[in-house]
């Protein structure tokens, strides 16, 4: 994938990130000078939070909500529908800095973690206490502040929609939970690592912000089958390249170290799948996933196991076939003409995306 062209983001994307990305702006802006005022050592967590809100991210989840709120016949200017989409990115920052501690990565888009970034800021002023507890527990509080901010958000919400709300970040807590076992106890069977896939990121990626979108527009009982039928897969394709790109990723464009998923021993299917048809030698191989210090040598020698067993040959073909699947669910959901081409081009893109 090094060296590809890279993916073009879709118009359905792009003309829903700016208003929500103006919308979180406001927000953080005013919670900066709000609490600056009390004491301006509050300065730097809110500034870090807003670097991490504003300067990255697909925007991929307040685009399915958006896409299935104006599809049940929502306006696209209206505010309840872009306050959830800043809530999708606020608690989007929450997950992936709490992911960052969890699983102990140094950088993530290109820039060092929140925790890593407190950590050096202790070192550096060689303050009393351990450098790491410190990094990590400043970026647990600014996770649980981006929490905050999301709940708040959508608080105005109809009840149908926070009740999504509320079974997403279940779901997405369960998930992690099974995401952080599998990578403790090493090796996983194929059934597994797609069930993580579809609670750690799949339903909450795509299938849940849809149904928030729907229940936005008063439609959830009519559509939420129907969303479901397009989400479901679509939300497996998306974590099955979050996979790939973990693995075989150019770091220039997903910000992260090559490898840095098998350093961390993600229980994933791509690894499930060369596990099952792996030969003595390449097991040998595989069992060095897990280790921090693994060499690139080593990453790349696992990377040709998962190229020789098929494994990546076979992941590919299933997100192909998880997009087609999806796609051909569209005319099925009774939607806008807008709205079913905005969700097939994110089909499309969510299938193919290099970062």
């Amino acid at each position: 994938m090094n060296g590809s062209t890279p993916t073009a983001v879709p118009a359905a994307i792009t003309t829903v990130a700016a208003p929500v990305e103006a919308r979180l702006r406001s927000i953080l802006e005013a919670e900066r000078a709000r609490w600056v005022a009390i004491d301006a050592d509050l300065a730097e967590p809110l500034d870090v939070l807003t670097r991490f809100v504003l300067d990255g991210g697909k925007r991929l989840r307040p685009a399915f909500c958006h896409w299935a709120f104006v599809g049940a016949g929502g306006t696209p200017d209206d505010s309840g529908v872009i306050d959830a989409g800043a809530a999708f990115e606020m608690l989007h920052a929450f997950a992936l800095i709490h992911d960052d501690v969890m699983d102990g990565s140094s950088t993530r888009r290109g820039e060092s973690t929140v925790h890593a970034t407190f950590d050096a800021d202790h070192q550096e002023s060689a303050w009393s206490g351990e450098a790491r507890r410190f990094g990590e527990g400043i970026a647990i509080l600014i996770g649980d502040l981006a929490e905050v901010y999301a709940d708040r958000l959508m608080s105005n919400a109809p009840a149908a929609a926070f009740e999504v709300w509320n079974e997403l970040k279940i779901e997405l807590n369960i998930g992690q939970f099974l995401d952080v076992l599998g990578a403790a106890r090493g090796g996983v069977d194929l059934q597994t690592a797609r069930r993580i896939v579809r609670y750690k990121s799949g339903k909450y990626t795509i299938e849940r912000p849809l149904h928030v979108g729907a229940a936005l527009a008063g439609r959830l009982d009519e559509l939420e089958e129907p969303l479901s039928r397009y989400g479901e897969p679509l939300g497996e394709a998306f974590q099955l390249r979050d996979d790939i790109l973990g693995t075989f990723g150019d770091s220039a464009r997903t910000g992260k170290p090559v490898g840095d998923d098998l350093r961390e021993g993600k229980p994933t299917p791509l690894l499930a799948i060369a596990l099952e048809r792996a030969v003595p030698a390449q097991l040998q191989i595989l069992e060095r996933i897990g280790s921090l210090d693994l060499s690139l040598d080593e990453i790349f020698e696992i990377q040709s196991v998962f190229t020789d067993t098929g494994a990546l040959a076979e992941i590919e073909s299933i997100i192909s076939q998880l997009t087609v699947q999806a796609i051909n669910t569209l005319e099925m959901i009774d939607v806008t003409t807008e709205a079913r081409g905005a969700l097939e081009a994110l089909a499309i893109y969510v299938g193919a995306r290099d970062l």
